[in-house]
């Protein structure tokens, strides 16, 4: 399985961005991602998930009202909305898989840098 990340980029506070992550390889709707963002001198921090088996999409507080996690099975893509962008979003974000939601994630993407200015 290969993820690829894009999307990123420079935007000012208060704008917009979408993230892709396209999979490829053995994956299919069952296959479970998230999405995470490590800024400089922090740890990884969960983001957004959707289940192994679609449905339902989990959100860390911190962007739960700000950020919306979508996914194209057709496409083999999951996206991530991000509004009203904050100083405090500027990081690497990186989106996950996995093929079962019991286990930790397998596959990383490369990651795509988010910068927001204020």
């Amino acid at each position: 399985v290969q993820l690829q990340a894009s999307g990123g980029g420079l935007v000012q506070a208060g704008g917009s961005l979408r993230l892709s992550c396209a999979a490829s390889g053995r994956t299919d709707s069952a296959f479970g991602m998230g999405w995470f963002r490590q800024a400089p001198g922090k740890e990884r921090e969960f983001l957004s998930a959707i289940a192994s088996r679609g449905g339902n999409i989990d959100y860390a507080d911190s962007v739960k009202e700000r950020f919306t996690m979508s996914r194209d099975n057709a496409k083999n893509t999951v996206y991530l909305q991000m509004n009203n962008l904050k100083a405090e979003d500027t990081a690497v974000y990186y989106c996950a898989g996995r093929h079962n939601d019991r286990t930790p994630y397998r596959y990383w993407g490369q990651g795509t840098q988010v910068t927001v200015s204020s």
